[in-house]
This record gives C-alpha cells, sequence and structure tokens, in this order.
C-alpha cells in the first residue's frame, strides 16, 4: 500500500474519478478529467505502480521525444492529482486513470487505501456509454449511489442495468463497502457517432458534477465546442438520408419518452444552476 507523506491537511476532499478504456464511449468522461486537471491547475499527490496492474502488451506504453532527440517512456497508470477550485470550500481530488488489465479487487482496495489515507468520504465516478440517444437532444445522465436515500436527496435518477461491468462498477462496490457515499454517473453517447471527442457529453457531465457538489465548475471553451460538434453532426448526417431518417426517428422515440416528464423540471433545474453561477460571477 502506497504511504503519502508531505501531504498537506486537505479540507472535507471529495473524489472525482474516470478511466479510460471500456468506461469511456467517446472519451467523455475522462475528458472531464483532464479538463479539470488543466483548469485548476491540480497538483500531482501519488500514482499506482503500473507493473501490478497493466499488461503492457494490451495496454502499451507511449515513447515520446523531448529536446534534442532525447527519448522518454510514459507508462499507462492510475493517477491521484488534488486542485482547491476557485471559490470552494473544499478540496477536489482527482483520480485519472486507465482501467486496469487485472487485480481489479487488489487495485480498487489500493484505492480505498488512498481514500482513507486522505479522508475522503464522497466519491464521485464518471463514465459514459454508447446509446441510442440522438445528437441533437440533451445528453441522458443516469447515475447509481451507494445508498438508495441518496439517490432521493439528489434527484438522481437511476441505471437498472444488469450485465458486464467495468472498473467503475467494481470500484463503486468496493468503496461503498468500505463506508464510503459513492455516485456513479453516465452519460450516454449516440453510438452513430462514437468517436471522440464528445465535447456535449462532457460539458453534460460537469454541469452535473456541478449539480452534485456544488462546487464551480469551469467550463471554458467547452460549451462553444459543444455547439461546434453537434452542428457538424448536423452536416455529416444531411449528406445520407438513411443516417438522417434514422436521427429523425431516434428524436421522436425520445420526445415521446420524454413527454409526460416536461413539466418544467428540466427548465428549473436549468435557471437554478443559472442563479448559482451568477451569484458566484461564474456565468458563462
Amino acid at each position: 500500500m502506497i504511504e503519502l507523506e508531505g501531504l498537506p491537511e486537505l479540507v472535507d476532499p471529495v473524489l472525482i474519478a474516470a478511466f479510460e478504456g471500456w468506461n469511456d464511449a467517446g472519451e467523455a468522461s475522462s475528458a472531464v478529467l483532464a479538463h479539470l486537471e488543466a483548469e485548476w491547475k491540480a497538483t500531482p499527490l501519488v500514482e499506482l505502480d503500473p507493473e501490478d496492474y497493466y499488461d503492457f502488451q494490451v495496454t502499451r506504453p507511449i515513447v515520446e521525444m523531448g529536446e534534442g532527440l532525447t527519448r522518454s517512456i510514459t507508462w499507462p497508470t492510475t493517477r491521484l492529482l488534488v486542485a482547491r477550485p476557485p471559490g470552494a470550500k473544499r478540496d477536489v481530488v482527482l483520480l485519472r486513470g486507465i482501467e486496469p488489465n487485472m487485480r481489479w479487487r487488489t487495485f480498487c482496495q489500493e484505492i480505498v487505501g488512498l481514500c482513507h489515507e486522505l479522508g475522503i468520504e464522497l466519491a464521485l465516478l464518471l463514465g459514459a456509454l454508447l446509446n441510442d440517444s440522438p445528437h441533437t437532444r440533451p445528453v441522458p445522465i443516469v447515475g447509481s449511489v451507494s445508498d438508495p436515500g441518496l439517490a432521493r436527496v439528489l434527484n438522481l435518477e437511476l441505471t437498472k442495468y444488469e450485465g458486464p461491468t467495468g472498473i467503475i462498477g467494481v470500484l463503486q462496490h468496493t468503496l461503498g463497502h468500505a463506508g464510503l457515499q459513492t455516485i456513479s454517473l453516465w452519460a450516454s453517447v449516440p453510438h452513430y457517432v462514437a468517436q471522440p471527442p464528445n465535447p456535449k457529453a462532457t460539458l453534460a457531465l460537469l454541469r452535473r458534477v456541478e449539480d452534485l457538489l456544488d462546487i464551480p465548475m469551469p467550463y471554458g471553451e467547452l460549451p462553444e465546442e459543444a455547439r461546434a460538434w453537434e452542428t457538424g453532426v448536423d452536416e455529416l448526417a444531411a449528406q445520407d438520408s438513411e443516417v438522417a431518417e434514422y436521427v429523425k426517428e431516434l428524436e421522436e422515440r425520445k420526445d415521446a419518452a420524454d413527454l409526460p416528464e416536461a413539466s418544467g423540471d428540466a427548465i428549473a433545474a436549468e435557471f437554478e444552476r443559472y442563479l448559482r453561477r451568477r451569484d458566484r460571477g461564474t456565468d458563462g
């Protein structure tokens, strides 16, 4: 187990985690971590030893060239970083990694130990999945929690998925059994535009994180990138009549399913988010 030394005392820290790979359709969830790391200028804490969890023939290291043709190797691993978001009263620990190839139970127990050592009591795990949602509608976000009562408090739509799981599912289960409150959020990525990036799904996850944690999130260029992405997909769909017809069918199906819930809840939630960001001076 890694022991952290010389660590500053963290204030009510919360964990936000995402993994590249099976859990990360369109790289939408890992992009949230990359965005927050850059925007908050997060400080590295520790990284797990890749020898313990990765098959390098499956997840290969990357060779990079530096100045003077010096070569360096970046190994696949999982890293923890810490940041104090501007305007927030708590610290955020970012866990950013690649889904491990082996020893998942040991991997998750090591993360549990780090959470205990850092004083983390709440973990927010992010993922993205392929779905038949149309790209022209708001990105569906579903989730699961370790405590059903917490779902009611957060007004969180729960997933009813059963089947094969990834490291997010295993980690949530392990953290919950270790006494941490855990929430997982999943963005739906249209399967007909599965290639990364998907800034619209990334932005949707970021907004939901902001709602749940009440921490101002730096949107940066994501809103503009999301609009450009949707416009680009519109143009591609318009060039293929079969794709355009399929998108129209998905839109009609989605609108019909959402019609009973069109009571203004979504508008109210968006207005509340706007008021919070305006009061903080962060509306964008």
